[in-house]
């Protein structure tokens, strides 16, 4: 016990002093179990976790009856470790949140990519500006497999008539691909953007993101707002 309460307290320490930037994965996770694990040298179970997920994010991004698995991974433990990445990608959002002014595609970007940090399920926001390119909302729409999250045109339409929208934002992940507009992505787009011309909205963009990277559109050439805001 007081060999592993000095490892202990020699991890944090070195923490405290230079922070993560010299620790590996493996201690990184050690760290963190110190929180979870009061009473039991988590080296071992640290690397188990490593060995079955492959990494520190995908152990972060784990679900928690997948890291119950582990041995020694209690539900405790596997909630706590659950827990990081959905605070992660809160603090993100909660921190962009003062943004005054999205006036640039960039930064409607900037905006938008925290809220699909560690997400396993495709996802679809809808980004609502005023005149001025001020936020009104940030609504996630819908959430489904991997492979598909659905929105009624009709629930797009009436979220941006809610927030009194003058422009919006449309903005969806692949979480097992790569950051690029499948062909149901561009149909939809056109779609979406017809509907909103019919009540006097503009759809500014479509963005579609894979881990930390997205791909606009309007900026890529696959969406024209022009054509159908001329």
């Amino acid at each position: 016990m007081a060999i592993h309460d000095g490892h202990r307290q020699r991890m944090k320490d070195r923490f405290r002093k230079e922070g993560l930037d010299h620790f590996d994965e493996l201690h990184v996770l050690e760290l963190l179990l110190f929180y979870a694990i009061p009473r039991r040298d988590t080296n071992p179970i640290a690397h188990a976790l490593l060995d079955r997920f492959g990494s520190l994010p995908q152990v972060l991004e784990a679900a928690p009856e997948e890291l119950q698995k582990v041995d020694g991974v209690s539900e405790n433990t596997a909630v706590f470790l659950s827990l990081i990445a959905s605070v992660t990608r809160y603090y993100l959002v909660s921190r962009g949140s003062n943004t005054q002014s999205l006036d640039t595609l960039d930064k409607c970007g900037a905006y938008i990519l925290p809220r699909f940090c560690g997400l396993h399920n495709e996802v679809v926001y809808l980004l609502c500006l005023d005149a001025k390119c001020k936020v009104l909302s940030c609504k996630k729409l819908g959430e489904g497999s991997v492979n598909s999250a659905a929105v009624p045109i009709r629930k797009i339409v009436e979220t941006a008539l809610q927030c009194n929208a003058t422009t919006v934002i449309l903005a969806h992940n692949h979480p097992a691909g790569i950051a690029v507009p499948s062909a149901d992505d561009l149909y939809a787009t056109r779609k979406v953007a017809e509907a909103l011309r019919a009540v006097e909205i503009r759809l500014q963009d479509h963005l579609v993101v894979a881990e930390d990277d997205y791909v606009s559109m309007t900026q890529s050439g696959f969406f024209h707002p022009e054509e159908y805001y001329p």
